[in-house]
């Protein structure tokens, strides 16, 4: 077995989760480290194979897996992983500059947990982490007679059919709000801080892309959760509204298990993301 740079005298942090990150980009390995190595002890790995070398010291709480590699690319290994009993129930999240929806589709697929996008926002990234290490943490039981108690859920449709048929698969878990113009989005949103909005893309006045800047333009909805409800799946419109500031996109006709893991997921991550920018004003303050 090649060397791995990682033995018994190797320094792992009492109390802190391990990650390695595949990449076979130096920069890239370094900048993550440098970035999230506050809170992980991050083990920079620059080829699948030397991934499986660190696998055979230790198991780590979660791995970062970049996709474009030579000999064996993201999809290979992690192949690899989920079919190996050992390693099968560590999470995978694909950190890579492949934002089409097929390669996302396919690294899901394949067993992955997340896929984040490069360039990165890292408080979004640690968001995340957070969210698979410990996929319950903050995850609250909801009392479905008390609806003080549950996350708020703006939903904007022009098809009535469909703002019942959202509202009918959420209303257990969430308040939820909607309305039927684009244009009384932004009033309602000036006055309302919803967890989570459902923008549908096909809208008249003004469409879901249009209006996902003028609410990342609000800055109580600067980092709010956005969701494009689609019946355009293609790469070039899942890109589009992914760099208009969309969260994650869900092509219609939804699957209500589909519509409701996707908006607990985004709000449990929002949520973290606060809480983190919490710790960080309090170590800079």
């Amino acid at each position: 077995m090649k060397n791995s740079g990682f033995s018994s005298t190797t320094e792992i942090k009492t109390g802190r989760k391990k990650i390695i990150y595949v990449d076979d980009v130096k920069y890239s390995l370094v900048s993550v480290k440098s970035r999230i190595g506050e809170r992980y002890d991050v083990f920079p790995a620059e080829s699948a194979a030397k991934l499986f070398e660190y696998l055979e010291y230790f198991r780590p709480d979660l791995i970062l897996l970049d996709v474009n590699m030579p000999d064996i690319d993201g999809y290979e290994a992690i192949k690899s992983l989920k079919t190996d009993e050992r390693f099968t129930d560590i999470p995978v999240i694909f950190l890579t500059g492949n934002s089409d929806r097929e390669s996302v589709v396919k690294g899901l697929s394949l067993g992955a947990a997340d896929y984040v996008i490069k360039p990165f926002n890292v408080l979004k990234l640690i968001g995340t982490i957070e969210y698979h290490l410990d996929p319950n943490k903050g995850k609250e039981v909801y009392d479905e007679d008390d609806t003080t108690n549950k996350p708020s859920v703006l939903i904007v449709d022009d098809v009535s059919s469909m703002l019942r048929a959202m509202q009918y698969a959420l209303h257990d878990r969430y308040n939820v709000s909607i309305l039927s113009k684009s244009e009384d989005a932004i009033d309602f949103l000036r006055n309302k801080t919803p967890e989570l909005i459902l923008l549908d893309y096909l809208m008249p006045v003004i469409n879901g892309f249009e209006l996902i800047p003028i609410i990342r333009n609000l800055p109580e909805h600067k980092d709010t959760p956005i969701i494009i409800i689609t019946t355009e799946g293609t790469p070039e419109h899942v890109n589009e509204a992914m760099n208009l500031g969309a969260s994650d996109f869900i092509v219609k006709p939804f699957k209500p298990n589909e519509l409701n893991n996707k908006v607990g997921k985004h709000i449990r991550i929002a949520k973290e993301l606060r809480l983190i920018k919490e710790d960080f004003k309090n170590i800079s303050g």
